[in-house]
């Protein structure tokens, strides 16, 4: 289904909450009030209307699942009409109504900013893989005690919990790709590391902290056809089996990962180990060729991890993710999913006014992003048009504080080139460990 989005809502988005009314009502055309099929008051509050008031509290900046059912009942929403509903009543209907619209509106949104995203695609970032992914878990905050059954538990306990959210963040889009809620906040990061990545396209490169260190996830990405960059886990047995460089400042090699029977991965990796001032760095990838991936670029592309980092702490100190408007673990869902589709839209924001302005993405606020777009939606002016213009008076473009990784490039002349009887794989062995 495609949407037309009307000249306000042009660009990436326009005005949000007229982008957001228009996509809600794309994927559920808004029939009136939902009947229901048993006895009782007929429904007076369409589900449009629900999850339309949901996202603007997210994107207002609102702390309280009351203030829903203020913005219906009190002040109105949009251009329908104060629905004469309870709070009780708008409690319940979030409480039976489940998550499946709001993840299906997600997907939508993410479709669509995909399309508009793409002429401010930059595509520099690693040219030899299709694709960018970061990947990482957030363990979200606790939940606060409203509930009967929580009353009694102490503060700090684990069953106040309510899990954690593992997320594949495109780097070069700068969107979430896949977004995963796990119950079980202690659940092993690996569990679920395999079915994240199990649709990705093929040369993809896969950027993962050392919590996803482990010889058997990163045979299995290379034999799935993807590719893989790390840190080198300290106390790491390898063996060297080929130099393609060294120096004081740059080591370039190829090792096997395990030096021991017990624990030895199938694919010969590459080790690049840089020295940076006093501070010494270890990467490893399974790209073999120097020429194709350089070593001074390998620690400029570890880097960007970071970016999901960001997009973590946009979710939980920006948009508010660290207070839960309610212990239910359904509420919790279409909160989590509320702000990643607000997410998505300011993020598409930030690589818009960065492409416009001709600047770096982080050079774009994005805190101050979060704060303006709803007081520029209140005064009736777009928001991007106010970065572009007015950004570096302002405030809202300055000089990113990011480190930014720097390494001498090896000229490729010095670069001793693999004998050619070098062996790739070997039969491999995994010490199964937590």
């Amino acid at each position: 289904m495609t949407t037309s989005l009307s000249p306000q809502a042009e660009g990436i988005v326009g005005d949000i909450e007229h982008f957001l009314l228009e996509l809600i009502a794309s994927l559920q055309p808004d029939r009136g009030p939902a009947r229901r099929s048993g006895p009782g008051r007929p429904r007076i509050l369409p589900e449009m209307c629900l999850w339309g008031a949901l996202l603007v509290c997210v994107l207002r900046g609102l702390t309280h699942q009351l203030t829903i059912w203020r913005l219906l009942a009190k002040s109105g929403l949009w251009s329908y009409p104060r629905f004469p509903v309870t709070d009780q009543a708008v409690y319940n209907r979030l409480g039976s109504a489940g998550s499946a619209a709001l993840l299906l509106l997600f997907e939508r949104v993410t479709a669509v900013l995909r399309e508009r995203l793409a002429p401010y695609m930059r595509t520099n970032l690693a040219t030899f893989a299709s694709k960018v992914f970061a990947l990482d878990a957030m363990t979200l905050d606790q939940i606060a005690r409203l509930l009967p059954s929580l009353r009694a538990v102490p503060p700090g306990d684990e069953r106040l919990l309510p899990g954690k959210m593992i997320g594949l963040f495109d780097i070069r889009r700068q969107q979430w790709h896949k977004v995963q809620h796990v119950a079980d906040p202690y659940q092993n990061d690996k569990v679920t590391a395999r079915d994240m990545v199990a649709a990705l396209p093929r040369r993809s490169l896969i950027l993962a902290d050392l919590g996803y260190f482990a010889f058997a996830w990163f045979d299995d990405l290379t034999d799935q056809g993807y590719y893989w960059l790390s840190r080198l886990r300290s106390k790491t047995s390898y063996t060297v089996q080929h130099v393609f460089y060294q120096t004081e400042d740059i080591f370039d090699a190829l090792v096997w990962l395990g030096a021991y029977r017990a624990d030895k991965a199938a694919h010969l990796v590459r080790l690049v180990t840089l020295r940076v001032g006093t501070s010494t760095y270890s990467y490893i990838t399974n790209v073999l060729q120097p020429e194709v991936f350089p070593a001074s670029e390998i620690a400029q592309v570890y880097a960007r991890r970071w970016d999901i980092e960001l997009a973590f702490k946009m979710l939980k100190q920006h948009l508010k993710l660290h207070l839960w408007w309610s212990a239910k673990p359904v509420v919790i869902e279409q909160q989590l999913w509320a702000a990643l589709i607000i997410a998505q839209i300011l993020h598409a924001l930030q690589v818009e006014i960065a492409a416009r302005a001709g600047v770096e993405i982080f050079d774009v606020s994005l805190q101050l992003l979060v704060e303006w777009v709803p007081q520029c939606a209140a005064d009736g002016e777009d928001v991007v048009t106010i970065f572009v213009e007015r950004g570096r008076a302002l405030g809202f473009i300055r000089p990113s504080t990011r480190l930014r990784p720097q390494a001498t490039a090896i000229p490729p002349e010095m670069i001793i080139p693999c004998p050619p009887d070098l062996v790739l794989v070997r039969q491999p062995r995994y010490a199964h460990r937590e």
